[in-house]
């Protein structure tokens, strides 16, 4: 089975590759084709923008396609940045840029009242008219300043309040041990196993 990455985004596909390579799976990115798209989010939900791009580029590289798309939920603000969570601060904007305006958004919001949850929806189209998607949410807080470390996104202000750290501060494995990215990609996992072993009845 070939499975290819549908983003251009190099942090998702660090992530992405890290839990899925070990599995029986060709797992291809925008690396392995002359041309790759950039899909355009044009949904209101996660989960209409996943199954787009998903949809798009399953159809473009004429094989299975993952594709997931994230928000943040912060409930001080009514769920913002919501669907809108990599172009909070405006189009082509950095990481860092987005960080400052929900800092911003935030200002005088006591600890406790920073309640927040990362949501990732991740499907998977086939490329025969079959789709699954999965969920994965994990619940946290805003940090009141961006902590150093590695990461990306809202990483350095998401903290997680059982580990007492920060996305950014953990690494690679604890992040994905029990991030919203990560369980969703658990999800997945079991997906493409159940999907080989009825292909080999």
């Amino acid at each position: 089975m070939q499975l290819v990455l549908a983003t251009n985004n190099s942090d998702k596909i660090k992530e992405m590759k890290h839990l899925l390579d070990d599995l029986p799976v060709t797992i291809m990115t925008r690396d392995d084709f002359l041309e790759f798209p950039d899909i355009e989010e044009t949904g209101d939900t996660l989960e209409k923008n996943a199954a787009l791009k998903a949809s798009g580029i399953a159809e473009f590289c004429d094989l299975p396609a993952l594709a997931d798309d994230t928000g943040l939920l912060v409930d001080a603000l009514d769920g913002a940045p919501g669907v809108y969570s990599s172009r909070y601060a405006g189009e082509n904007v950095t990481y860092e840029d987005n960080n400052r305006k929900l800092l911003e958004e935030l200002q005088g919001i006591p600890t406790e009242m920073r309640t927040a949850r990362f949501r990732c929806v991740i499907t998977i189209d086939w490329d025969n008219g079959e789709e699954d998607t999965v969920v994965g949410e994990v619940e946290g807080l805003i940090a009141e300043s961006i902590t150093p470390g590695g990461g990306f996104g809202y990483d350095p202000l998401f903290y997680h309040p059982a580990s007492g750290k920060t996305f950014s501060e953990m690494s690679l494995d604890e992040k994905n041990a029990i991030s919203h990215r990560g369980l969703a990609l658990q999800k997945v996992r079991d997906v493409i196993i159940n999907r080989l072993n009825n292909a080999r009845r």
